[in-house]
Parts: C-alpha cells; sequence; structure tokens
C-alpha cells in the first residue's frame, strides 16, 4: 500500500508539480491550500505518513498548522518537511522547535532533491 503525503501548499502550480513528482515516485497525495483544509485532511480518516508544509499561506502561517499538528497525539511523529521560501535563521530555528524533520528552502532544491529527502524518511 503507498504511503501518502499530504502536501498544504496555497501556491496551485508549485502544488501541482509537487503532486505529479511525488505521485510519479509511488506516493498517494492529499493536497490542502489552506488552513482548514489541512485540518480537514489532517482529522479526516486517510493516514497521513508525511506532510509537506509551506509557511507562507493565506489564512494562518505554517508555524501555527505545525503547532497544531504536534499537538495531535496520532501526528506528533509524523515526519514534517517545511519546504518554504522563508530561509531566515529564527524561521528555521522556531520550526526545528516544533519538531520538523528538515527545512527546505524552495529556491534551493530541485523536485528530485525533494523525493529524495521524502524517500530517506518514510521510505
Amino acid at each position: 500500500m503507498a504511503k501518502t503525503i499530504l502536501i498544504i501548499e496555497d501556491d496551485n502550480f508549485l502544488q501541482g508539480l509537487e503532486a505529479k513528482k511525488l505521485k510519479k515516485e509511488g506516493y498517494d497525495i492529499a493536497t490542502a491550500s489552506n488552513s482548514k483544509e489541512a485540518f480537514d485532511a489532517i482529522n479526516g480518516t486517510v493516514k497521513i505518513d508525511l506532510i509537506l508544509l509551506d509557511l507562507l499561506l493565506p489564512d494562518v502561517d505554517g508555524f501555527e498548522i505545525l503547532s497544531k499538528i504536534r499537538e495531535n497525539p496520532s501526528y506528533h511523529e509524523v515526519p514534517v518537511i517545511i519546504f518554504s521560501n522563508l530561509s531566515e535563521e529564527k524561521d528555521i530555528v522556531k520550526a526545528r522547535g516544533l519538531g520538523i524533520s528538515d527545512f527546505m528552502v524552495k529556491s534551493n532544491f530541485t523536485l528530485d532533491e525533494l523525493a529524495e529527502k521524502v524517500k530517506v524518511l518514510i521510505g
């Protein structure tokens, strides 16, 4: 059974590219463009194996979503990769403090590198 990745990304074009690449790698994909969709997916019936999270979202920032994810006992250990354009040290430190698995700055990584990081974390 394929592992499921939740992509929380408000840029529909980028979300589509990420989803297409990860589907090609054999993963099932769930997507969310805002916090409501993200929490609906997390509280839904599909088991999420990894979360790919942007920090700059339209309604609440990714840090708030990450905090809520980590408060949920079912998602306390689920790997979360921040995939964002934010790259200030304070943002990286804050995200690490909330228990992320990795922090990737979008402009510094290719989709192939992202897929490799996912493979390392969840197989």
